[in-house]
């Protein structure tokens, strides 16, 4: 059986929509702060490594 384009167009839209329904702007935020936070550690790890590295080298 054939699905017609409108169909399918409105099971993606109703899904998407009840998705974002439930996605607070407080998640988000979270979400943008937790990343912003493990990419500063993980820059630094990675520094201090290349120090540590470096200086055992000479």
């Amino acid at each position: 059986m054939e699905a017609n384009i409108s169909l399918k167009t409105g099971t993606a839209s109703g899904t998407l929509l009840s998705i974002f329904v439930n996605i607070f702007y407080e998640d988000i935020l979270k979400t943008i702060i937790l990343a912003v936070v493990g990419a500063v550690v993980s820059f630094l790890v990675s520094v201090f490594l290349k120090w540590l590295t470096k200086s055992k080298i000479k």
